[in-house]
């Protein structure tokens, strides 16, 4: 007689059971993105107390209570303070962020350019869906120009942020852009920055049919994928300047920057090292006096 085995997932190991089932909408595409990151960790081969994962506040930043690593679920717009202190406090720990596009460039948008900058040994994922799902459809940093939100009635009158373009020009050493309906390069662009030293941003352009879809009249979650797939450009070789997204228009995306740079581990260690000098050229003057 054969047993009722409880046929086991490929990537149950990698999440807390007793989390689930997940709050994010059908159709959503940050559960994709979930899929994408945790294909990639298993393929990494690297093992999972040697990864943490940040977050801040949003539907993306629920992925931390999800995945069975070290997790930290911070407050509005402070996922990057909260993971530099990790990286400085645990150096050899891969740490990486999951956290929306408002939660990242909104409250949290200094802390994301002052990281880029000093090359914080980071891998940033964000999730673009254009709009803050969780608190009511308002509009945010990455609704694109004209597009209806809550607070938007009659269309966006801001220019939304390039995010590629803007972590380029602020240090990034590696740069991406995929959707959610390129699971597999978007796979393999989170295995490239976790593997890069530095500061590495990728952002994943979702569809969220539930808030954004509806207010702007387009179809459910598969047709979104769908139109996603059919409008995107795979462009490893744009400018920053040609990756804004515009309503109508079609997505560049790509690999767009890989460079190496002293990252700010590296450069904390060497200003150790000047430090210690400096004070033990001090002592022995004091003696010689």
């Amino acid at each position: 007689m054969t047993e009722n085995i409880k046929p086991q997932h490929p990537m149950d190991n990698w999440l807390r059971q007793d989390r689930l089932p997940h709050i994010w909408c059908p159709g959503c595409g940050i559960g994709v993105a979930f899929s994408s990151l945790i294909s990639a960790l298993q393929e990494l081969n690297i093992p999972k107390n040697d990864y943490a994962i940040v977050s801040g506040i949003g539907c993306s930043s629920r992925a931390t209570g999800y995945i069975d690593i070290d997790s930290f679920h911070t407050t509005h717009g402070r996922a990057i303070p909260f993971a530099t202190g990790l990286k400085l406090v645990k150096p050899n720990m891969k740490v990486f962020l999951f956290a929306g596009d408002g939660d990242l460039f909104s409250i949290g948008g200094n802390h994301f350019i002052h990281a880029a900058r000093r090359n914080v040994d980071l891998t940033v994922i964000c999730l673009n869906n254009h709009i803050y799902g969780m608190t009511g459809g308002q509009f945010s940093p990455g609704t694109p120009y004209g597009a209806i939100t809550s607070t938007s009635p009659y269309g966006n009158e801001d220019t939304p942020f390039n995010f590629p373009h803007l972590a380029d020009a602020a240090g990034a050493v590696f740069v991406a852009r995929w959707t959610s309906a390129h699971p597999l390069q978007l796979k393999q662009a989170i295995k490239k920055a976790l593997n890069i030293d530095g500061f590495s941003f990728i952002e994943v352009i979702g569809p969220c049919p539930t808030v954004y879809g509806r207010r702007n009249r387009q179809p459910l979650g598969v047709q979104m994928m769908k139109n996603l797939k059919e409008t995107s450009v795979i462009n490893n070789k744009a400018s920053g300047h040609e990756l804004d997204i515009e309503l109508g228009k079609p997505i560049i995306i790509g690999n767009f920057v890989e460079r190496q740079r002293e990252t700010f581990v590296q450069r904390q260690k060497a200003f150790q090292v000047r430090m210690d000098e400096w004070f033990e050229k001090k002592e022995n003057q004091k003696d010689e006096d």
